[in-house]
């Protein structure tokens, strides 16, 4: 039918069929990319939001049918980068602004009650926004930015009085995010907003089945269905149809056997993403279905099946031992034991894993071009290019909706590279949030059989481990997880005997790689609960034991690694007057229905491990501003503040003078992956060196412009490095060796209510003192602080992530801004003996090293039961109590 509506001010008249959603008339008919689609158009994260006749909408649920006459207004209807409204203006001066896949339908949410409502408090707000998921800032600071907003419209403060003066210091100030205004606009483009004309449009066909054999691929009926080009299967490709991470075992498309719920067998080319969906679901596969490897224990279980045919399921072993652990439990006055286990859990980024190929050029000269969200293009590309032996190809990354670790590895690029080889077309791979969940790399699980013991003066003694891991189906860096954590075993303490022994062991589960915090996370859930268990055990308060029990200038982690400098202790006292206000609070709350708890949990989180390296250029240009060449993913921890920060800063030049190129292969220098909160030390380290290299050219040819450098015969750009001092592996046998450069110190501290009778927790506020050298940039240090803190909580309370379930935002039980709570932030900035600038360091991932132990400790503190198996669910928590 016919339809006329107005969006932005214009008139359009449409044609609509009856099933034509309002987001995809903006997105694929009016070309209007800001409202972004996450969940599979069931209304679930409010990315798509808009606002029609004056209310907040998702618009994915909106036909367009119905809207005859309808008044829309979408983020680009606000403003311009150029010329941006006063929400967009605030959400960026807030720092509300991180991925910004989430950011315009936020916007569009808060415009809508702004409109009616000027001056809104927190529940208002929360009201208004319950619909706008957002997984990285933990919704203070967008709370905050909505509460900003409102003064800037009732008149009284303007952006200019917010804003940073462009002649402040570059270090140490919150100078907005050079991406902060393009993504408040919806003009950044995500993977999914490229236009490229005539592209084929993908869907894979995926294996319901965990294991199985491949006996049949019947493709007549799909072949026959309406715009269907044509199909695809690992035999046509020509590389070695394997992504190899660190082993070559995971195939772009499965040839004879699957391994994991979700894994690929097929693709579909067609006209447009509803036909290739469809006819994906023609597709007829026969399985011979194969014995299921359900845990580490099946698969290693004596005559159990053999997952790789060149590798056995106990895919690796590390060790690690330090004095006698069992003589110094033996003597021990005080030990507790304790078994902890930690789930399968998604990272749960908003976008879904979309990814773009096209060529450019013609014949043996063409190039094929791959879009996508990596957080390590140099590396995905030498991935892709040995897959599907094609060497003449680029990387290009995309504005990234968040990842946290997930997009370490490759998804959804093998197979659209590969299609576009295939077809020799152009291909769109937009897969939606049920397959991207399960095309995508989780959390390790850990099982962890714990002992730990203390001397009668309260010191620790002794601590014994053993860990076994679910590795899942494919290797990824399944022991470089295992090794992070082996790293920070001993965590924030002097612990004088260990043993420990980690499994990493191959299952039909899905596969694990990074994910926020990478293997740190789940060991120091064991060690933090411990050390709160003896302290109880022994009658200690856990501040002060931890005080007691800090590791000091001159004594070593677990891996014999000395440390030189620990300012732990400190930090404790920090938060010493906020821990004795909450416990006096709680105090009160002991008795009834509903009991308050406080808990403490800490983390020393390794920054900067051996043998990593990353490379920087930087050249002068000829308005004398400087580009910086480097790949640097930003996926929304803002590395685009810091590399902009930190070189006019080194440089004494304006912020708009410096340019960042970051996100092509074929422009860039390889710094490593985005990962392990390292591109502050190792990226900004190694910008400082080149920034050096620059001045002291410039100084030996008495040159103050580029053009007096120019004329001085002198180059105009400088390659710096950033090396860490000390390399190579643990050693396997003690695990042993060298550690982490730097070291991130946090301290939190949990207040929960708990309802006995139905087991539900609630988060009153979670307070966070960390010490990670001195800060660029405050607000973009509180969002990471935040926003980790958030991740942790729902670690710790509700996300989980089942194959075969576990497939859109309800079902993960994503986190919303109705579970949002208070969080405060204690920052101290030690120099360190090492760093970048004056010795700072990325804090990205440190929050969610001591968030679950610090919540499941203030559970205990509420009910006295412990729950030692996360998540912590209601039905966990009613059956600990009776």
């Amino acid at each position: 039918m016919k339809v006329k509506l107005k969006v932005n001010g214009i008139l359009q008249q449409v044609v609509a069929d009856p099933d034509l959603t309002l987001l995809d008339l903006l997105r694929d008919g009016l070309k209007l990319t800001g409202a972004k689609q996450s969940c599979d158009k069931v209304g679930q994260c409010g990315a798509c939001t808009v606002i029609v006749n004056g209310k907040a909408q998702r618009s994915c649920l909106l036909k367009v049918a119905k809207l005859d006459g309808a008044d829309i207004i979408t983020v680009e209807g606000l403003g311009t980068p150029e010329n941006p409204h006063l929400i967009q203006e605030a959400m960026v001066l807030a720092g509300a602004v991180q991925c910004g896949f989430c950011t315009p339908g936020i916007i569009m949410s808060a415009k809508a009650l702004l409109d009616v409502n000027p001056d809104p408090d927190t529940e208002e707000i929360k009201k208004a926004l319950r619909h706008n998921l957002c997984r990285c800032t933990g919704y203070a600071k967008i709370i905050d930015a909505v509460k900003l907003a409102g003064r800037f419209l009732r008149k009284e403060i303007s952006p200019g009085d917010v804003r940073p003066a462009p002649d402040s210091p570059k270090y140490g100030v919150s100078h907005p995010r050079p991406s902060g205004l393009a993504k408040a606009c919806g003009t950044a483009q995500f993977t999914a907003d490229i236009i490229v004309p005539g592209a084929l449009e993908l869907a894979a066909v995926r294996s319901p089945h965990p294991h199985a054999l491949i006996k049949k691929i019947d493709f007549s009926a799909a072949e026959q269905m309406p715009g269907v080009v044509g199909v695809m299967t690992a035999k046509d490709i020509t590389g070695t149809n394997r992504l190899k991470y660190t082993v070559a075992d995971r195939p772009v498309l499965c040839e004879d056997k699957v391994r994991y719920i979700g894994d690929p067998v097929a693709v579909i080319a067609a006209v447009t993403r509803e036909q290739a969906i469809e006819a994906a679901k023609a597709v007829e596969v026969e399985y011979e279905l194969l014995p299921v490897l359900g845990s580490p224990g099946e698969a290693m279980a004596e005559g159990a099946i053999q997952l790789h045919d060149d590798r056995p399921n106990l895919c690796f072993i590390q060790p690690q031992i330090k004095g006698d652990a069992e003589k110094g439990l033996a003597g021990s006055p005080a030990v507790i034991e304790g078994h902890f286990i930690t789930q399968i859990n998604h990272q749960a980024p908003l976008e879904p894993e979309a990814c773009v190929a096209y060529f450019e050029g013609r014949g043996e000269d063409a190039q094929l071009v791959v879009i996508g969200r990596s957080i390590n293009i140099h590396k995905h590309l030498s991935m892709l290019q040995e897959a599907l032996g094609w060497e003449n190809m680029r990387y290009e990354e995309a504005y990234t909706g968040g990842q946290f670790g997930m997009k370490l590895e490759i998804s959804s690029e093998g197979i659209a590279a590969g299609a576009a080889l295939h077809f020799k077309r152009p291909v769109r791979y937009i897969p939606g949030i049920a397959e991207s969940m399960l095309m995508t790399p989780k959390r390790h699980p850990f099982d962890m059989k714990v002992k730990l013991g203390a001397d009668g003066q309260g010191r620790i003694t002794a601590y014994k481990i053993d860990i076994l891991v679910d590795n899942g189906a494919y290797h990824s860096n399944g022991d470089v997880i295992v090794n992070r954590a082996m790293q920070m075993l001993s965590g924030a303490y002097n612990i004088p005997d260990v043993h420990a022994v980690s499994k990493l062991v191959y299952t039909n589960n899905p596969w694990g790689s990074a994910a926020r915090g990478a293997g740190p996370p789940q060991v120091n859930f064991a060690l933090e609960c411990a050390v709160n268990m003896l302290a109880d055990k022994l009658g200690m308060d856990p501040l002060e034991f931890r005080i007691l029990n800090s590791l000091r200038p001159g004594q070593s982690k677990s891996t014999g690694s000395v440390v030189e400098q620990w300012p732990f202790p400190e930090l404790c006292e920090a938060m010493r007057p906020h821990y004795e206000r909450s416990l006096l609070d709680s105090r009160e709350h002991k008795k009834g229905v509903i009991r308050r708890g406080v808990g403490l949990g800490a983390g020393a989180f390794g920054i900067g491990g051996p043998g990593d390296q990353a490379i920087v250029a930087i050249e002068l240009d000829p308005d004398d501003g400087v580009t910086i060449y480097a790949a640097v993913a930003d996926p929304g921890e803002g590395n685009d503040s810091m590399l902009t920060q930190l070189a006019a800063h080194s440089l004494g030049l304006p912020l708009d003078k410096i340019r960042l190129m970051t996100k092509d292969t074929d422009q860039t220098t390889a710094t490593g992956p985005a990962a392990g909160s390292r591109m502050t030390y190792m990226v900004g380290g190694a910008l400082v060196n080149a920034v050096e290299q620059l001045q002291q050219a410039m100084q030996d040819a008495g040159a103050t412009t580029y053009q007096e450098l120019k004329e001085a015969g002198r180059p105009v750009r400088y390659t710096g490095t950033k090396t860490t001092l000390e390399a190579g592996p643990l050693d396997p046998e003690t695990g042993q060796g060298p550690s982490f450069e730097s070291v991130v110190h946090a301290l939190q501290l949990a207040e929960v209510e708990v309802n006995t009778e139905t087991g539900e927790v609630k988060v009153i506020k979670m307070t966070t003192a960390v010490d990670s050298g001195p800060v660029i940039n405050p607000l973009n240090f509180e969002g990471q602080l935040e926003g980790g803190a958030d991740m942790g909580v729902g670690f710790a309370l509700r996300e989980q992530y089942i194959a075969g379930q576990t497939r859109d935002w309800m079902t993960f039980k994503f986190p919303s801004i109705r579970t949002a709570f208070e969080m405060e932030s204690i920052i101290r900035e030690t120099p360190r003996v090492r760093g970048t600038g004056k010795g700072s360091t990325g804090v990205g991932e440190m929050t969610m090293v001591p968030t679950a132990p610090a919540i499941i400790s203030a559970i205990k503190d509420a009910i006295g039961v412990w729950i030692c198996d996360l998540p912590a669910t209601p039905e966990k928590i009613k059956a600990a109590l009776q």
